[in-house]
């Protein structure tokens, strides 16, 4: 997995108030990074969510009406907790081309926060 910071510049809070993002890159497909669980087709803005930065029209004309694969899950690891989020295919930082593989969201908490 590669981590890219000028996604996570672009699809995350740019000063989140607890924890911290990460957003990294696989070229694995969704059903081999995500493991098991529910895989869901959203429309690209519910997907990406509202906390980033980029340019929602633009990834709106790049998925040109497709869906986003999109898995959640949920890690305890030793005193945090991580909130990972799936998402394939996944946009180049210029919002211009959509890649194969898939993008990790990757918050992470530590317990008693």
């Amino acid at each position: 997995m590669i981590c890219d910071s000028p996604l996570a510049a672009l699809f995350t809070p740019p000063h989140p108030r607890a924890g911290r993002y990460e957003v990294c890159t696989t070229g694995e497909a969704i059903e081999i990074a995500a493991g098991q669980g529910d895989i869901d087709a959203l429309p690209p803005l519910d997907a990406f969510g509202a906390a980033g930065s980029y340019d929602r029209a633009a990834l709106s004309r790049l998925y040109g009406g497709g869906r986003v694969k999109v898995a959640r899950r949920w890690e305890q690891q030793g005193d945090e907790f991580v909130s990972l989020t799936y998402l394939s295919p996944y946009p180049d930082a210029q919002l211009t081309r959509l890649n194969a593989g898939t993008m990790v969201i990757r918050f992470t908490v530590p317990r008693g926060l």
